[in-house]
């Protein structure tokens, strides 16, 4: 095994790692966030990146990026969130083709009870991880970077 084999199997174990982590963690919010408030951590992810916007609205393309979903699955995730009342789509006033998506009170109001179970669920996580060897290492990373 040469050094560019080496290279790639480094590279390889720390993608396995970040994907553990996100494994164990996207778990437990997703456990806690539907059980608490009937929300996934993707629709927890488009309200939070909305809520971060000045406005709180979003072209759907950016909101598509926020929350790592195709343009599809987008709209569908928004369609469902606009029949719970937590979001609604506005016609841009200066470009008619454009659409923002936008947070509505009931959106905020969710949200707002939805965050403290989001930050308790991803500390205990976090806390957890750091107890498996194998994350260990890229789980404390994340505590100390996020206490700075």
């Amino acid at each position: 095994m040469g050094i560019a084999d080496d290279a790639v199997e480094v590279r390889a174990r720390g993608w396995r790692t970040l994907a553990a982590l996100h494994g164990l963690i996207e778990t437990d919010l997703e456990r806690a966030l539907q059980k608490e408030h009937r929300l996934s951590v993707v629709e927890f992810t488009v309200l939070d990146a909305l809520s971060r916007q000045d406005g709180w609205h979003m072209r759907m393309a950016q909101l598509a990026r926020a929350a790592a979903l195709s343009s599809s699955a987008t709209t569908r995730l928004v369609s469902r969130l606009e029949d719970r009342g937590l979001l609604t789509r506005v016609l841009c006033a200066d470009d008619r083709r454009g659409i923002y998506t936008e947070l509505t009170p009931d959106g905020r109001a969710l949200l707002d009870a939805a965050r403290p179970t989001h930050d308790r669920t991803l500390a205990d996580a976090l806390a957890r991880a750091e107890e498996i060897p194998e994350i260990a290492p890229l789980a404390a990373a994340l505590h100390t970077r996020a206490a700075s």
